[in-house]
């Protein structure tokens, strides 16, 4: 792996943790308690090799709508354990974590938490880890839209820089990778604009099992890609 063609921005879809649980005879639960421990790992390899930002699909607006009650309310109850043992002790050493996605009709000790991350100073940041909940990419598109058209801007100042003002990404550079786990090869509604000339890296490795050296072949595949945005 090249260090020096290391990518400023991964975005990866955190596929697998139920078929993970399930095939160990698990409750689904586990498997996104063991995807979390992931998370951290991943976080703090990237971190070590010099990425600057990570963001990752954590819930969309289609999991809410579409799973079993028990299972989106582990998945909160998860959240809220995790914030206190794991996102805390990530920002103290310089993590800073943003949420990207809709507040209403989350939770209220969730938007709690979420006010908790926003309100806190990192000393020293040495990487953003963007966390998409309660996301969905056609929905921040369509609301992009609709803040444009409130503020009442004419058509001709219309372009794609206005646009991403109001993109959750705003002031973010686009990803150059987006990886997705446990052998799916979509989008799933992530990030739809920001990825328009990202690289797609597909494995069917499941995300509790995706540990550093994955990220690390990830990267080194990516490093072998011929970039030209087009032209």
């Amino acid at each position: 792996m090249n260090i020096k063609n290391i990518p400023s921005h991964i975005a990866i879809i955190m596929d697998g943790n139920r078929r993970w649980a399930r095939a160990r005879n698990l409750p689904d639960i586990k498997g996104h308690e063991a995807g979390a421990d992931t998370l951290e790992k991943i976080v703090e390899t990237a971190e070590d090799l010099g990425v600057k930002t990570i963001t990752v699909y954590a819930l969309s607006t289609e999991n809410i709508k579409e799973r079993a009650k028990r299972e989106v309310w582990g998945l909160f109850n998860l959240m809220r354990t995790g914030y206190q043992t794991k996102l805390r002790k990530m920002m103290q050493r310089g993590v800073r974590v943003a949420i990207l996605g809709e507040l209403e009709g989350l939770p209220g000790t969730i938007k709690r938490i979420i006010g908790a991350i926003r309100n806190t100073y990192i000393k020293n940041e040495s990487i953003k880890l963007n966390i998409a909940l309660n996301y969905g990419g056609k929905k921040e598109l369509l609301d992009a839209v609709k803040d444009i058209v409130k503020e009442g801007i004419e058509v001709n100042r219309i372009n794609e820089k206005l646009l991403e003002k109001h993109l959750y990404t705003n002031g973010q550079p686009d990803p150059e990778l987006v990886i997705r786990t446990g052998g799916r090869s979509r989008l799933s509604n992530f990030l739809l604009w920001q990825t328009a000339y990202s690289e797609f890296y597909f494995t069917k490795t499941l995300w509790p099992d995706f540990g550093p050296q994955e990220i690390k072949k990830a990267i080194s595949w990516y490093q072998t890609q011929k970039r030209n945005f087009g032209k």
